[in-house]
């Protein structure tokens, strides 16, 4: 059966537990665990049932979360490391122990990565697609190379000798260079020197070919025209190199400034230590001595690679123009309630709550409610969270133009939404223009919560509508992330919304919230009582069951309560799409547990949460969920966090018997987790169906958008038990 992890003894082993079922091996370690995560993306490169392009796009995207993974979470333990820390995690493996498992694991990775690309180069090629190398540069394509050369690089290129006169240069991270031994023709002296690869410019350039697609590394066509950048001289050894340095910030929780604090801040990243370094296989010593001392860095962050050095780059081949190599094309639905109303979608939520499920239903529709909510002389004020967006954002112009025209908009801006904080600066700074009140929140909390609000006067009263969501305000994520979107005039939730904005802007803690539990406040004391009522139902004897979904569960409190309601017998089941530290499946400690992790076309990353209340799941009792909070400790104890119960009957119909429903039958997408921590994938008979969830999203509209034709016809996975 394909298995996901790949070290010999990553994780310890359930018996490591010896009948203590209180000690740290009832704990998978948070970054074996994400590394795991990772290889299950890099195994979707190899799935034959994924288009050959999509495959390329999932190497890319594995290559680029181990990236920020060194950037952030490995250069956080290197510092404790350096630091003499030796206090071990909840798992009970310091970060020393935990850095030595973590290279062990993430050196197989990119050896994976590069036996992947073989395979996939090779499959390219036969499919009219193919990466060359400078000697697979015929005669008639020098011509077309030395005029993009002259004319498209050359002018930005800056190759730099290294002597006394001239220091080794600064390499940002993520900087790729071209070290050279080069040797003057005249009188044989030997000059070292350094070439950065220009990141303005794309990494492959396409070299005109008849039938078929070829594409040339960046760094080939320098190596190819090094005559002209050092004229007189010619190669004696080369190899190329890219650095990753410590991305994390530190911010002073006192600064009087929070944006020239993050400006400043943004600048000290830029120039972080170095946490990885990788080199070229086979590089002369002297190079690598050289490169290694100047950056500085140890034997121990080099990794030697024998293939392409910024697999991440591999995207850019990702063509839209081979249809037949990737998915098949789809639309998202605009809910039939919305076109009932003509797009007027005010009138549609207050025909009752709507639940939009992104992709499939379009993310238009939340811009919709903000560029109507802009335009519409009856609405008196617009509050708004902003975590992360995208670079023209329409929701950024459409709080622009609502200030402009003199409403009262509020726009909460997160700095701290790590490697966007630039943008979210420059968004803030917009917004401040155009007239708007820009918040930035708590200095000792991230703001994650996603949540508009939209005051309107209707006849002689004002209502409140409200947007909650689980994903970022941002359109081209989007199109890809799953997500819900709840649009509701209920006077609750609009108060409770009012709260939370009050909460952030004037630090007023609320008080008396009705549907919704935020964090840091009572979100986690609320989820521990709701699974400790759980388990007293099973205790009494009555049916008790939890459904849950996230991005991640590493919580030890929220973990052991899941351990607890197992032992009283309540049936737990889990869709955890990235890091998981609880152990499923252990007789006395996690039996009724079962863990599953979903990997395919669109990225998981809804948050929901079902409590069967006294009844077996599904049920018109079961208390159901949608929050923007993974059940990890940065999100129940150091953000501001949302929780909203759903009353709706139709939207929880929707959450439980569509969603949730489809996510615990999927197999063609699903890998399954084991009592060692380690995830296998779903078995699938050759030839066999296996159903797949994203398929049946994409193929069957969601019940509390369906307009006059109703919701009798919609497909449901279950039936109700009540």
């Amino acid at each position: 059966m394909p298995q996901a992890d790949f070290l010999s003894a990553p994780f310890p082993k359930p018996s490591a537990l010896a009948g203590d079922l209180t000690g740290p091996a009832r704990f998978v370690n948070r970054e074996l665990s994400w590394l795991a995560f990772n290889m299950r993306v890099l195994e979707e490169a190899e799935n034959p049932r994924v288009p050959l392009l999509e495959r390329l796009r999932f190497l890319s995207i594995s290559a680029t979360n181990l990236d920020e993974f060194y950037t952030v979470r490995v250069a956080g333990l290197r510092e404790l490391a350096r630091a003499g820390k030796t206090r071990p995690g909840a798992d009970g493996l310091s970060p020393a122990e935990q850095l030595a498992l973590i290279d062990i694991d993430a050196r197989a990775l990119m050896g994976r990565q590069q036996t992947v690309l073989a395979s996939l180069t090779s499959a390219l090629t036969d499919n009219g697609i193919s990466i060359m190398s400078r000697d697979d540069v015929l005669p008639e394509d020098r011509e077309f190379l030395l005029d993009i050369f002259l004319n498209q690089v050359f002018p930005v290129l800056s190759p730099l000798a290294i002597d006394p006169a001239h220091p080794f240069p600064f390499i940002a991270s993520e900087g790729f260079a071209l070290a050279l031994q080069l040797e003057r023709l005249s009188d044989k002296r030997a000059l070292c020197a350094l070439l950065p690869v220009p990141r303005q410019i794309d990494r492959f350039i396409e070299v005109p070919t008849k039938g078929a697609c070829r594409f040339l590394p960046l760094e080939e066509l320098l190596l190819l025209h090094l005559d002209r950048l050092f004229p007189g001289y010619k190669v004696k050894g080369s190899c190329a190199f890219r650095v990753l340095r410590d991305s994390d910030l530190e911010v002073e929780d006192e600064a009087e400034d929070l944006v020239r604090e993050f400006e400043t801040a943004l600048k000290r990243r830029k120039r972080g230590e170095v946490v990885r370094m990788k080199l070229s296989a086979g590089a002369p010593n002297a190079l690598k001595k050289m490169i290694m001392h100047e950056l500085p860095v140890t034997e121990g962050e080099v990794v030697e690679i024998n293939g392409l050095l910024g697999i991440s780059d591999l995207s850019e081949l990702v063509l839209d123009n081979r249809p037949d190599l990737l998915w098949p094309g789809f639309t998202p639905r605009v809910p039939e309630r919305l076109q009932d109303h003509e797009g007027d979608i005010f009138a549609a939520i207050r025909q009752k709550d709507m639940l939009l499920h992104h992709p499939y239903e379009t993310f238009d529709n939340v811009i919709r409610f903000l560029r109507q909510a802009a335009r519409d002389p009856n609405v008196v004020a617009i509050k708004q969270t902003l975590y992360r967006t995208s670079r023209n954002s329409p929701i950024v112009e459409a709080l622009c133009e609502a200030a402009e025209d003199g409403k009262s908009v509020t726009a909460l801006v997160e700095l701290r939404a790590r490697f966007d904080e630039a943008a979210n600066i420059r968004q803030s700074r917009r917004l401040e223009r155009a007239g708007a009140h820009v918040v930035y929140g708590f200095t000792q909390y991230k703001t994650h919560a996603k949540i508009s609000v939209v005051v309107r006067r209707e006849g002689a009263k004002l209502v409140t509508y409200t947007h909650f969501g689980t994903g970022n305000y941002h359109p081209i994520t989007a199109r890809i992330y799953t997500d819900l979107s709840l649009f509701t005039c209920d006077a609750k939730l609009g108060r409770d919304a009012t709260k939370v904005f009050n909460y952030i802007g004037g630090y007023a803690t609320p008080e008396g919230l009705e549907n919704l539990a935020i964090s840091p406040t009572n979100l986690k004391s609320r989820l521990l009582e709701m699974i400790e009522a759980e388990a007293d139902k099973a205790r009494a004897g009555k049916p008790a069951e939890i459904w849950a979904k996230m991005n991640s569960l590493i919580e030890g409190d929220v973990i052991d309560a899941l351990y607890a309601a197992s032992q009283a017998g309540v049936k737990i089941s889990l869709v955890i799409r990235g890091i998981c530290g609880l152990r499923p499946g252990i007789k006395g400690l996690s039996e009724n547990i079962r863990v599953k992790s979903i990997v395919g076309r669109f990225l998981e990353h809804s948050r929901i949460v079902i409590f069967g209340n006294g009844k077996e799941i599904p049920s018109n009792k079961a208390r159901v969920f949608m929050s923007s909070a993974d059940w990890m400790g940065r999100n129940l104890t150091r953000r501001v966090e949302t929780l909203v119960e759903i009353t709706n009957k139709t939207v929880k119909a929707q959450i439980v018997e569509q969603i949730m429903a489809a996510n615990l039958a999927d197999v063609a997408q699903s890998w399954v987790m084991g009592a060692d921590g380690r995830f296998v994938r779903a078995t699938i008979e050759d030839g066999s169906f296996a159903f797949n969830c994203h398929r049946f999203f994409m193929e069957n509209p969601s019940l509390s958008g369906r307009g006059s034709a109703g919701a009798s016809d919609v497909p449901q996975l279950t039936h109700d038990h009540d």
